[in-house]
């Protein structure tokens, strides 16, 4: 694994020390710009003394939901403060230049939309592929703007929580300031499918960037989904997994979050793969994020 500063995988009712209060899909990160401002709830302090932020989503029927918090220096779901994420990012993509089109049933899922077009425009401003954002909705919400429940406030065709959501539209404006005057400010921008696709844009970018410091030269949307689901800590290591390895043993969840989850303590990578290739489609999991 890198040295950079990643994110600790947990979960709570039963699972390891520092766990979540769901089991479900995760978004939550931030850039370098506010990946310390942020704070989730609860917070559960781990044995190394480090806060974690909760990032709990929306849970689909019939879906594998996983929610990991991680602890360090950065925002759940993403890459560390090291990477650069200001205007510009890597150097390789600037602010607004992506393409707005894709490809695919989330694609499609999310064109249904009424807010379909402006999510696409606003992965094109991220520098990320609009099917990876179709993705991350289907994923998340089946594309449903979704209120908050069960005491949690993740919400939005997203399900992102408030500080993450926070962290990652401050941190989408500082990329590329020309959006500031088309999203709605405040949390009221989450239950904005369109303003929320700026956050989860840019998240979806920050994980990417992360895996690229790792040497995998262009993340996938399935690559990317172990990050965004399962932190920035364990992710990058699930990314580059053998399909044959536990997944357990790389991730540390329990038997009873597991079994949640259909799987179990002898459940490998590769099965877990599978489930987002099912839902997603081979062709948009093989997708790559970054334009």
């Amino acid at each position: 694994m890198s040295a950079r500063s990643r994110k600790r995988v947990c979960l709570q009712n039963g699972a390891p020390p520092g766990g979540r209060r769901w089991l479900s899909l995760v978004a939550g990160v931030s850039g370098a710009l506010a990946a310390q401002a942020a704070s989730a709830d609860p917070q559960v302090v781990l044995p190394n003394g480090l806060p974690v932020q909760v990032k709990p989503t929306y849970s689909e029927p019939g879906l594998p939901a996983f929610s990991f918090p991680t602890s360090g220096g950065s925002l759940l779901g993403g890459s560390t403060g090291s990477v650069d994420t200001g205007n510009g990012g890597d150097g390789s993509t600037s602010a607004g230049s992506g393409s707005s089109s894709g490809s695919g049933d989330a694609y499609n899922t999310m064109m249904g939309q009424s807010w379909g077009s402006a999510a696409a425009n606003a992965a094109g401003a991220m520098g990320v592929s609009a099917t990876a954002l179709a993705a991350t909705c289907v994923m998340e919400s089946n594309c449903q703007n979704v209120g908050a429940s069960g005491g949690g406030s993740a919400s939005g065709a997203f399900q992102m929580i408030n500080s993450t959501y926070t962290a990652d539209i401050n941190a989408a404006v500082a990329y590329d300031p020309a959006i500031s005057g088309s999203i709605v400010s405040g949390l009221a921008g989450q239950m904005d499918p369109t303003t929320e696709a700026y956050a989860a844009s840019y998240e979806l970018r920050t994980d990417a960037l992360a895996l690229q410091g790792d040497g995998i030269t262009d993340p996938t949307v399935l690559q990317t989904r172990a990050v965004y689901q399962f932190g920035g800590n364990v992710g990058p290591d699930v990314a580059a997994a053998n399909d044959s390895d536990n997944i357990a043993q790389i991730t540390g969840l329990s038997a009873a979050s597991l079994a949640a989850n259909g799987l179990t303590t002898s459940s490998t990578v590769g099965q877990w793969r599978q489930t987002i290739i099912n839902k997603l489609g081979s062709a948009t999991a093989n997708q790559t994020v970054l334009q």
